[in-house]
């Protein structure tokens, strides 16, 4: 963990950014990085220092979900600043989104795609547009047709049990979805949760990253294939698959790699042409 967070920092160092650890980032408490008190003062603080622009997390973070409704969401609303996470961290996201309408970004500092388009979130102002990619295991689950909306979403079962708890609306949203687990039943358990809770009555379109874990697995002649597609098909809406983000995509050589997007931030996507543009996050 010291030597990722080392060359987290190497990193921000390189785009001639400063970076600062966390009091508490090397601590211990089960299986999360210290306990819910010493993990909440360390995001707190963070938000309260008015140098801190940006906030990096270092893992995926396990047990977000229990201080994801505790952040001081007036000292937030205050000086917004993105994080940047994905996995577990959605809950995180969408917290903030209900609470404060603040953005943040999808992804990590790890791999040649990941850091260039982190970078680019954080530094520039230029909308960032992620292609379908044909290879990708979600690539096959299609529904035709454009949207335009906010983009919300993550990880699919942070998403699902999200439910009732930290959901910001969806109405006229568009919902980008991922998942790292096997076993299509939770796939279908959480899918026909978000559905039957009408979280999604509105939802103006959906955007499928990496589904990666299922690829060349099947359950009783079943693929993700069929359950994506017999799930979202109820939806109405358009689909658009095969976007290189989320857990498990790797890179030409191997190594660990996806797109950064930034949730909350307005979107176009188009099915026909594969592609989905995000407006820049601004504050």
């Amino acid at each position: 963990m010291r030597t990722s967070v080392a060359e987290y920092i190497k990193v921000l160092e390189s785009w001639g950014l400063r970076g600062e650890v966390g009091v508490h980032a090397f601590d211990e408490f089960g299986y999360m990085a210290g306990s819910d008190a010493e993990r909440l003062d360390d995001l707190n603080d963070a938000f309260r220092n008015p140098q801190v622009r940006a906030i990096v997390t270092t893992r995926g973070g396990a047990g977000a979900f229990r201080i994801a409704d505790d952040v001081d969401f007036a000292c937030v609303r205050s000086d917004p600043k993105p994080i940047i996470g994905f996995s577990d961290i959605t809950y995180l996201h969408l917290s903030l989104l209900h609470h404060c309408q603040l953005g943040g970004i999808h992804g990590c500092l790890f791999g040649e795609k990941a850091l260039a388009s982190v970078k680019q979130l954080l530094m520039s102002a230029e909308p960032i547009t992620l292609y379908r990619d044909p290879n990708t295991v979600s690539a096959s689950v299609q529904y035709a047709g454009q949207a335009k909306g906010q983009l919300i979403g993550g990880n699919l079962q942070a998403i699902a049990t999200s439910v009732g708890v930290r959901m910001p609306s969806m109405a006229g949203a568009i919902l980008f979805l991922e998942y790292h687990r096997l076993g299509l039943g939770t796939v279908d358990r959480y899918l026909t949760q978000l559905i039957r809770s009408g979280a999604l009555d509105r939802i103006a379109g959906v955007v499928l990253g990496s589904f990666e874990c299922f690829r060349d697995f099947s359950d009783r002649g079943w693929t993700i294939t069929d359950v994506l597609t017999d799930r979202l098909g109820q939806l109405g809406v358009p689909v658009l698959s095969g976007i290189y983000a989320g857990h498990d995509l790797s890179d030409a050589s191997g190594r660990p790699d996806q797109t950064a997007m930034p949730l909350g931030s307005f979107a176009t996507m188009d099915v026909t042409r594969g592609t989905l543009t995000i407006d820049p996050i601004v504050y």
